[in-house]
């Protein structure tokens, strides 16, 4: 796509998305480097609402789908741009043992269909931290602090949890997610993972399938009807699910493969550290080749859900975001560094478990630059 064919970027109003929610304060935070990057969050849900950075001409593009307004967002994608917890992603049945004693959770990903029924919790349950205000404080022009507490039975999950979570946009054209939770009063679990849908192009609308995509991981979490792990891991190699060398992200999503089929194309966990080591480490590298822009997403977490955007329909008024730019099949991607999906019942995944007492520290990265500078 040329560059005078994508359209410019909305301009998005603070007062759009002032508000209160269940007695709580909203609103947007605008974070700004010395380059001329451009960071847009609000507190309801923690969300990514826009990203502003440069293409290879120089000309700033957003690279984030997100909405116009507060009530825009709230009727929008239930996990656009937010920042996920407790737990992200699934928990098989909504349920799971811990000490031996049983915790049923809210199930919110539900299906009747007999050929792939399933009745999981997905992304925290029914009132996650993606539903939630955070109470929030901008302490610089380039960065916001935001904190929530969860309660001890909230949504089902043992003990109260405390979390705070940091924006900051860099001089290096990097947006830092940093992290850290606390269990003050009892065990618990806790997982968490940013959900920005990204499209590098600048046209927010657009296909994906010809952004370049690496993922520097041999395995795969294999997964099963009800698109949780079945425990076992797959080795790429030879698979449509291989992006250790870059490839198209639509160059295999035809392919007759089962993981593709089960989750209606990439929606799927790649293992980066069984281990858990908490290194710093690249996770993926996405480039599109129309605007020159680049993305690395560097992660303490180990492991990465790549997601495709198969859910995204363009419908009203869900998938219709900045400027009325409507969200249609497949013009977004996901890349959300993690804990593996329901560690809670496989023992040799990385515990996603939390003493009382104990802190949970992580951070996410997002790097921005251009085919110009590569």
């Amino acid at each position: 796509m040329s560059n005078d064919l994508v359209p410019p970027h909305v301009e998005l109003k603070r007062r759009d998305f002032q508000g209160e929610i269940d007695g709580h304060p909203v609103d947007l935070y605008t974070l700004r480097n010395r380059r001329g990057m451009v960071a847009c969050i609000t507190n309801y849900g923690a969300r990514i609402e826009q990203i502003l950075v440069p293409d290879r001409h120089g000309c700033l593009g957003d690279v984030v789908q997100g909405y116009d307004t507060l009530e825009q967002a709230i009727a929008g994608q239930p996990s656009m741009g937010a920042f996920i917890g407790r737990y992200a992603n699934r928990i098989a049945n909504a349920r799971f043992s811990l000490d031996g004693v049983l915790h049923v959770l809210a199930a919110n990903d539900v299906s009747t269909d007999p050929a792939a029924p399933r009745s999981n919790t997905l992304h925290g349950g029914k009132r996650g931290s993606r539903f939630i205000p955070f109470a929030a404080t901008q302490t610089s022009p380039q960065a916001v602090e935001m904190r929530l507490r969860f309660e001890d039975g909230e949504e089902g999950f043992p003990g109260t949890l405390m979390l705070r979570v940091r924006y900051t946009v860099t001089d290096a054209d990097e947006l830092v997610i940093g992290y850290d939770a606390v269990a003050v009063d009892r065990k618990t679990v806790v997982n968490f993972t940013g959900h920005a849908f990204f499209n590098l192009s600048g046209d927010l609308g657009s296909p994906i399938r010809d952004t370049l995509l690496t993922v520097p991981s041999e395995e795969v979490l294999e997964i099963g009807p009800a698109l949780v792990p079945t425990g076992r891991m797959r080795k790429l190699a030879g698979t449509p699910m291989d992006f250790r060398a870059p490839k198209a992200i639509g160059a295999d999503l035809g392919a007759d493969y089962d993981l593709l089929r089960l989750a209606g194309g990439y929606d799927i966990h790649y293992v980066l550290d069984r281990e858990a080591t908490g290194a710093n480490r690249l996770h993926a590298r996405a480039h599109d080749p129309h605007s020159g822009r680049i993305l690395e997403v560097w992660s303490t977490e180990p492991g990465l859900q790549f997601y495709s955007g198969n859910y995204l329909e363009g419908r009203t008024p869900r998938d219709v975001g900045k400027g009325g730019t409507r969200f249609g099949f497949r013009s977004a991607f996901c890349l959300e560094p993690s804990h593996f999906p329901d560690s809670v019942h496989h023992a040799h995944f990385p515990s996603t478990v939390l003493g009382a007492g104990e802190w949970y520290r992580g951070e996410i990265r997002y790097r921005f630059r251009t085919d110009r500078d590569a």
